[in-house]
């Protein structure tokens, strides 16, 4: 019996697909996809499935990694915390490495000294902060609304049990106002060559907030949206759809993952999010700058669990590394191997950029299936 994940990596019916996308796709018309989740990213890479389309369809690779787009800022506000005294730093693993300014992270911080501590998920935090009632423990909350539910369901508990000695450091982004900022990007470039054309839209995202977030940027910006599964087949199919959407001249939410993805997203999550955050006026994105609407606080009414508020977390903002160009691969405006790092100074063992250090980042996913490799190596 074919195990569930195969069913989705089935060759004879990915190769359908393929001859059908060469069927539809126009050799008169350039399509430009721009994939905004690293998930999907990393199995675009994986599967080497750029490498199987017709040479007029190009995927362009969006911010869609919360890591990458942590500014550096932010690291060392929580690295200068880490430093002090009973205060320990509670931060997920792909967060140790991410590069702040002068070449610091967590892990060379907690090399130095510092209390700073890798958990798998917010409850781990809640966990040493039970056990250890004489520090500090704050939790370095990251992510797109993927993972902001289980930072709500923490705080609550923390709340609910009187834990004087928990707070969190609030960094979560917001997947909607990205897109809408690299869209208007994309629609202000002089040739239409340079446009993106559809958008295959991320699929744990979309399990919390459902399809219909999407859909005034759909229309606004007259461009088509398929949320997609990260399998083989999920790709391909998505990538159909949009192909048809554009040769139509469509611009519609369609959703292909609906295995994962309700219209209306995860109510439980939604409204535990809406009960326990609210939005920050502006927030910085690195490699794209203050975004307005596009993160999320504490609410007043957890006022005293809110890291920000109970330490000095104020962030002094600082230049990323000028030869490093994640800031343009975030927005899709260049390839990783078109860096000059990538693949030289830049490789996983000795990471520059944030799209190297994370394991959603674009570089790292050119690096780790080993499509650009060689040439970089070659350099």
């Amino acid at each position: 019996m074919m195990r569930y994940s195969e069913e989705f990596r089935y060759e004879p019916l990915a190769a359908r697909l393929i001859d059908q996308i060469f069927v539809e796709t126009s050799c008169h018309h350039s399509y430009r996809f721009m994939e905004f989740c690293g998930g999907h990213t990393h199995a675009l890479a994986r599967y080497g499935i750029e490498d199987l389309l017709p040479k007029n369809i190009e995927m362009i690779h969006g911010p869609g990694c919360p890591v990458c787009v942590l500014p550096a800022a932010r690291i060392d506000a929580a690295i200068r915390l880490a430093k002090q005294d009973n205060i320990v730093i509670c931060a997920y693993g792909d967060l140790m490495r991410a590069p702040g300014s002068r070449g610091n992270s967590l892990l060379r911080a907690r090399a130095f000294g510092a209390d700073v501590r890798m958990i798998y998920s917010p409850l781990d935090a809640l966990k040493i902060a039970v056990s250890h009632p004489d520090k500090e423990i704050v939790f370095f909350a990251i992510g797109f609304e993927t993972t902001t539910p289980p930072t709500a369901l923490a705080l609550q508990i923390a709340q609910r049990d009187k834990l004087k000695n928990f707070s969190v450091f609030c960094n979560h982004v917001l997947t909607p106002a990205a897109m809408r900022h690299i869209l208007i990007e994309s629609q202000s470039v002089p040739s239409q060559s340079q446009a993106i054309n559809g958008v295959v839209g991320p699929a744990h995202v979309s399990a919390i907030i459902g399809c219909e977030p999407y859909q005034e940027i759909a229309e606004n910006f007259d461009i088509p949206i398929v949320i997609a599964g990260f399998e083989p087949l999920d790709i391909l199919q998505a990538l159909l759809m949009l192909l048809r959407q554009v040769n139509t001249g469509r611009a519609d939410i369609e959703n292909q993952y609906d295995r994962a993805v309700a219209d209306k997203g995860n109510y439980s999550a939604i409204v535990s999010m809406a009960n326990t955050f609210e939005l920050r006026d502006c927030f910085e994105w690195r490699g794209i700058g203050e975004l307005s609407n596009s993160a999320l606080k504490l609410s007043n009414n957890y006022y005293m669990l809110d890291a920000e508020k109970r330490f000095d977390m104020s962030a002094v903002a600082v230049p990323d590394n000028p030869a490093c160009e994640c800031g343009q691969i975030l927005r899709g405006r260049k390839k990783p191997q078109e860096c000059k790092l990538f693949g030289s100074a830049c490789r996983p063992d000795t990471p520059l950029g944030a799209c190297m250090v994370s394991a959603e980042g674009a570089c790292a996913a050119h690096w780790a299936y080993g499509r650009f490799r060689d040439e970089a190596e070659a350099r």
